[in-house]
């Protein structure tokens, strides 16, 4: 070989090497490249984990303090329906008390001055006085006598016969009926014609 052909097979040799150096810096870059995107999308990934996390963290911790509101907001519901049952009547009571009171004076001032017509006076004055106060409640009486028996406000223990009167018609109370605004709290006890 001469020396023209030896410097060409080493211009050749060293422009192989430096391809294949070139070849190599380039795979390798994109070799880093690549590895620098997984990298970064790793990170990525990892950080919307942990984004995720934190928010599921955040609603379980919503969820136990709305839960703890709720059970909180049952015992105060349960705590408040006990104290309305248990006090239910004291309206009622408050102004039952001045009837008791006239009641009292009324049986004491009889006692004391063997006073019968004070004492019906008084007692006249008492039922009065309770009277008022359960038709302001909205306590009613059912009008019964002349009336058509009706089962929803009668109830019937006798039968009679009477030729006043025509079938089903209610004759006699013997015990009076009450109504409690639109319910009936007891019905009458009657006698019905047949």
């Amino acid at each position: 070989m001469s020396t023209g052909d030896n410097k060409t097979a080493e211009q050749d040799v060293n422009t192989t090497y430096a391809a294949e150096g070139e070849q190599a810096a380039e795979q390798q870059e994109a070799v880093s490249q690549d590895s620098q995107a997984e990298v970064s999308e790793e990170t990525k990934e990892v950080s919307e984990l942990e984004t995720a996390r934190m928010q599921a963290e955040e609603n379980y911790q919503r969820l136990l303090r709305v839960q703890a509101d709720f059970d909180n907001f049952r015992r105060r519901a349960r705590a408040e329906k006990e104290d309305f049952a248990k006090y239910a009547s004291l309206k009622l009571i408050e102004q039952l008390l001045p009837i008791v009171d006239n009641f009292d004076r009324a049986l004491s001032s009889s006692k004391e001055t063997k006073d019968f017509d004070a004492l019906v006076k008084g007692l006249d004055m008492t039922y009065r006085g309770i009277d008022q106060l359960l038709t302001a409640e909205g306590l009613k009486p059912i009008d019964s006598v002349g009336q058509p028996f009706n089962p929803e406000f009668h109830q019937a223990v006798m039968q009679v016969e009477s030729e006043e009167h025509e079938e089903g018609i209610v004759v006699e109370e013997l015990q009076k009926g009450y109504i409690l605004k639109d319910k009936v709290i007891r019905p009458a006890m009657v006698k019905v014609s047949v």
